[in-house]
């Protein structure tokens, strides 16, 4: 059984990258760099909560999606790696942070059931699929730096492409609401600290206090609320009891974004 979920790999020189690349915009940038952190310990930790269902699985359609599934987020993180490696050349101190992030992560991983473990994978992957339909939406690439527009876009069409896979799981291995829930209550939080708390140690290597950055933020042309385009809007739509991520078809965007690059991206073998 093949899938559409394909894994591909991405060929961008970051080194020339420069530090404020998000509209050149210091406060905008640690936002976006924020978030960014927390994707190769993220990745990896979704990967495990999903693989530890893999034997319990028949459907051999689902069995190709997750495979897929594995392939993407496995690039991604190795991408933001090396992303992560440039924050240090630009003299950007990130250590300390990544080191804390992942003992707090594993700490709570090893206490976490495996249900609780994949119903924050998939409640995850809901947030990250509506931060990826509004970078296409709103145009907020258009004011990134190219390679980091391609980074970010290919991230963002993979994950409209895989966005369903480990709800489907979850599904298929504990349907019930009130796991679901649970895991979008801890996700929240997870997410929401760990971004605040990463962008603050940036915006902060920058000179900035929140305040500061708040002001910044106000001189951009676009107007673009994290917390209520990505937080309100994706609790309301998946506290629906008949919620799937695929009612929202997001398919033609991530083709279009593919079908208009420039650069080689070669699938994997």
């Amino acid at each position: 059984m093949q899938s559409s979920i394909v894994p591909r790999d991405l060929d961008v020189d970051f080194t020339e990258v420069p530090r404020h690349w998000c509209a050149d915009n210091a406060a905008a940038t640690g936002i976006s760099n924020g978030v960014n952190l927390l994707f190769p310990s993220g990745e990896r930790f979704f990967v495990r909560s999903v693989k530890h269902y893999l034997p319990q699985i028949d459907d051999p359609q689902l069995r190709a999606d997750i495979k897929g599934f594995f392939g993407q987020e496995g690039r991604h993180a190795r991408e933001h790696d090396r992303l992560n490696e440039i924050l240090r050349q630009q003299g950007y101190q990130i250590d300390e942070f990544l080191e804390q992030f992942e003992t707090i992560t594993r700490w709570i991983e090893a206490r976490s059931t495996p249900e609780l473990r994949l119903a924050v994978t998939a409640a995850s992957e809901h947030f990250t699929a509506i931060l990826a339909e509004g970078a296409f939406e709103q145009g907020i690439l258009e004011a990134c730096d190219e390679r980091m527009q391609q980074l970010l876009g290919w991230h963002a069409a993979e994950e409209l492409e895989h966005k369903s896979v480990a709800f489907d799981v979850l599904q298929q291995v504990d349907g019930r609401y009130r796991t679901r829930v649970l895991g979008l209550a801890l996700a929240t939080v997870l997410l929401g600290g760990f971004w605040f708390w990463a962008a603050t140690v940036l915006i902060k290597q920058d000179g900035l206090t929140w305040r500061t950055a708040l002001k910044s933020l106000r001189t951009l042309p676009r107007n673009n609320p994290i917390i209520r385009r990505v937080f309100l809007r994706g609790i309301k739509m998946y506290l629906k009891r008949d919620f799937h991520p695929a009612q929202h078809d997001t398919t033609t965007m991530a083709d279009r974004w593919f079908a208009s690059r420039k650069f080689a991206m070669p699938e994997a073998a």
